[in-house]
């Protein structure tokens, strides 16, 4: 015997977690994900950081909005995007931007990156320095989200990947034995997949493999350093606990959607560009992984019914920026999914309506 739901999301990574949590009391919610945990994939392999220039001028709005709701949740770090001369461009268009967004960011010269950055190699004169980047507590902001979901009435069905789904009367039914009236694409990697499955149109949201590793270097990394960003997108890197250093050589590499491991190459590019960068000795590779970021065409998220009006709502594709964002865009979701007026942020940027003209 089926049961039926308004609303059954799949996938319960902080896209679906955070949905369910705005949703969940005005609709009856089940949120299906394939893992025997939530936040497995990408959730789960966060660099975790909060940055209101990450993604973009029309991903900040989605950022900046979520600070006061992430609260709990950041502790300060401050990022240093930093420029050598293939970088100086990317630095000042950085910095033309955001220059009216209300983003706080500082010129820094050479003088002032030594200061902030120990054994700076020479050639890496010029900087901006972005005082609001904070970590983010990746782990605990998922469970806030799952636990609010859940007090509010969702249920969490994990080990469930969806494997069928069918048109019944004017809802879908998943499975053959769970129906709702509205299907949710929160699936990540897989949204495209999900998506063919309901007979509905893919918008070509394609996953990229990302790369981390934790590094132990000589000297240690002091945890008061800055997240620190090539403004020409080679690395980042930031101090973990211990002296510690998280570092990645900012790969987008395309990639079947899938549980990702990261390759040898990656991680040598990575400690490659990072000895060009300071004058610190790597010790070693304590451990490594990667995960998946998943874009639409335009690199923005999408959000909102398709055209097909059959009561398919994606909410996808939000590449890296997802976590940083969650909270204004979950409540953005909520709004087009419930049919509330929108907020203060326009979601037309955003809309899946978009690829369907």
């Amino acid at each position: 015997m089926s049961r039926s739901y308004d609303v059954a999301i799949v996938g319960a990574g902080m896209a679906g977690a955070s949905l369910a949590a705005e949703i969940a009391g005005a609709a009856s919610v089940l949120i299906l994900e394939a893992e025997a945990r939530p936040g497995f994939h990408a959730t789960g392999r966060s660099a975790a950081f909060w940055s209101e220039t990450y993604g973009g001028p029309l991903i900040q709005p989605l950022t900046s909005a979520s600070r006061p709701a992430l609260t709990p949740f950041l502790s300060p770090r401050g990022a240093i995007h930093v420029a050598d001369a293939a970088g100086r461009e990317a630095l000042a268009a950085l910095s033309d931007e955001f220059a009216g967004a209300e983003v706080a960011l500082e010129r820094l010269d050479r003088g002032a990156l030594e200061a902030r950055l120990p054994g700076l190699r020479p050639g890496w004169d010029e900087g901006l320095y972005e005082p609001s980047c904070a970590d983010i507590d990746v782990a605990g902001l998922h469970a806030f989200y799952l636990a609010k979901a859940r007090r509010a009435g969702a249920v969490l069905a994990t080990g469930a990947r969806v494997a069928r789904i069918e048109r019944a009367g004017s809802g879908w039914l998943i499975d053959g034995n769970r129906e709702a009236r509205i299907l949710v694409n929160a699936a990540g990697a897989w949204a495209d997949e999900v998506a063919a499955l309901a007979g509905e149109a893919p918008i070509g949201i394609a996953p990229h493999r990302r790369t981390i590793a934790q590094l132990r270097v000589d000297p240690p990394v002091p945890y008061d350093l800055p997240l620190v960003v090539d403004a020409a997108g080679r690395f980042y890197f930031k101090p973990e606990a211990g002296g510690r250093l998280w570092l990645s050589p900012h790969d987008e590499t395309p990639s079947a959607a899938c549980d990702c491991a990261p390759e040898e190459i990656d991680v040598a590019i990575a400690i490659d560009r990072l000895e060009r960068v300071v004058d610190w000795r790597i010790e070693r590779v304590e451990h490594k992984w990667a995960g998946l970021r998943s874009f639409a065409p335009d690199r923005l998220p999408v959000y909102g019914y398709s055209g097909s009006g059959r009561g398919f709502f994606w909410c996808a594709g939000q590449g890296g920026f997802g976590i940083q964002t969650a909270p204004a865009a979950a409540a953005l979701a909520a709004g087009l999914l419930l049919g509330r007026p929108p907020g203060a942020i326009d979601p037309t940027p955003y809309l899946a309506a978009r690829f369907e003209n």
